[in-house]
């Protein structure tokens, strides 16, 4: 019998987004600023004001109307501090000014002070050429009343949340956050801190996972270790549905004895998909038990760490109604040389030096050290090689997280 074939990456990521758009979260809650970081905004967001609110001025100097400039010297009439409500200029006058003090109605434009002779008597000559509206910043230069200054789905950053402050709001309308129970399996998984069994080792995935959840603005549900055991891990899924938007696992998902949660997916469950051309993840189990999306995510630590970037995180994003999904990439050149042409597409850690990206020495989907040494990942596609210094795309760490 002929093996299926692989799934391609692209294949893959679109029938995730097009399950997320299925199953993007409808339910919001309104959050101080100071709390929405991450989060993602249910609404989009309107100015209620003009910014600027009315015409100020751009430099410290001195603020006159140009068909007064004749008449020079012109006798300082006044001082506007920010913060404070001029008086109109008065005929044949200018006003001293300070960055960000509103104009004086009437005048038309500012001069630096560099560019202005004070005399003895405090009158002031101006040694430049002027314009109107030199060095005024116009009332509503940034936005009107009305416009949309974030689409919904926009994901907030300390830029967004300043915006929103200029509005003079202290809170927003933000996506409530997806509940996903994160599941660890397998017979030899010990949690940190507790004795390590002989043929045992630490779950170093839910810290690593745990984390990177939150940091997208999700609830974990920290289910815990299971076993490999099918009826213990039929039960779990029948119990994590009733509360969870997600049921993300690692381990489990690949074909031998032990490999539980992906056969009690096939089997009572609805796979969407399963394995991909991809290494390391080949693994990779997508589909349903009841009405709840199950992503399962290969064991070992890397495999467990591309997956989720490329793939599951692209998918927690849109089921907030991120629009905005893949990590922004750029081209590099190779600090090596790839004559391992294979079938499935390569994800390789590699540190940027000088231009040019490094292989860390153990590739190994097993070996998680390489994270903390890489800066990212580069892609090898499918059934290709490469020569030192070819041009290679680069995703950066910082992107993914």
């Amino acid at each position: 019998m002929s093996k299926a074939p692989l799934m391609p990456v692209e294949d893959a990521l679109d029938q995730l987004l097009g399950m997320a758009n299925e199953q993007r979260l409808a339910d919001s809650e309104l959050l101080a600023l100071d709390d929405a970081r991450g989060r993602v905004l249910a609404s989009d967001l309107l100015a209620t004001l003009d910014l600027p609110p009315w015409p100020n001025s751009a430099m410290d100097g001195y603020a006159l109307n140009l068909a007064d400039l004749h008449r020079q010297p012109l006798k300082v009439s006044q001082k506007v501090y920010a913060g404070q409500a001029p008086d109109t200029l008065l005929p044949g006058t200018c006003a001293r000014i300070f960055t960000g003090a509103p104009l004086p109605p009437g005048a038309t434009c500012v001069e630096m002070q560099e560019n202005v002779e004070v005399l003895e008597d405090s009158r002031v000559c101006f040694l430049q050429p002027l314009k109107a509206g030199q060095n005024i910043r116009a009332q509503g230069q940034e936005n009107r009343v009305g416009d949309i200054l974030l689409r919904a789905g926009k994901r907030l950053g300390p830029f967004e949340l300043a915006v929103a402050a200029g509005q003079g709001l202290a809170q927003l309308h933000v996506v409530r956050r997806p509940r996903v129970a994160l599941l660890s399996t397998g017979d030899e998984l010990v949690e940190p801190g507790q004795p390590l069994r002989p043929g045992s080792i630490y779950n170093s995935n839910r810290v690593l996972l745990g984390h990177w959840l939150r940091e997208l603005g999700c609830e974990v549900i920290d289910a815990g270790i299971l076993p490999d055991r099918p009826a213990q891990t039929r039960l779990k899924l029948e119990q994590l549905q009733v509360s969870a938007d997600l049921i993300l696992t690692t381990g489990g998902v690949s074909a031998g004895d032990a490999d539980c949660l992906g056969q009690v997916l096939r089997d009572n469950g609805k796979p969407l998909l399963w394995k991909l051309a991809i290494k390391p993840g080949k693994p990779l189990t997508v589909g349903h038990f009841g009405t709840v999306p199950v992503i399962g995510l290969p064991g070992n630590p890397t495999s467990a760490l591309v997956t989720f970037g490329l793939l599951a995180r692209p998918y927690l994003l849109r089921i907030q109604g991120v629009e905005d999904l893949m990590p922004l990439s750029f081209t590099v050149n190779a600090g090596f040389d790839w004559h391992k042409a294979g079938g499935r597409r390569e994800y390789l850690r590699v540190k940027l030096e000088a231009g040019r990206a490094v292989l860390y020495p153990n590739q190994s989907s097993g070996v998680l050290l390489g994270a903390t040494w890489a800066d990212g990942l580069v892609e090898i596609p499918e059934n290709s090689t490469h020569n030192l210094g070819d041009p290679l795309r680069f995703i950066p760490f910082n992107e993914l997280f």
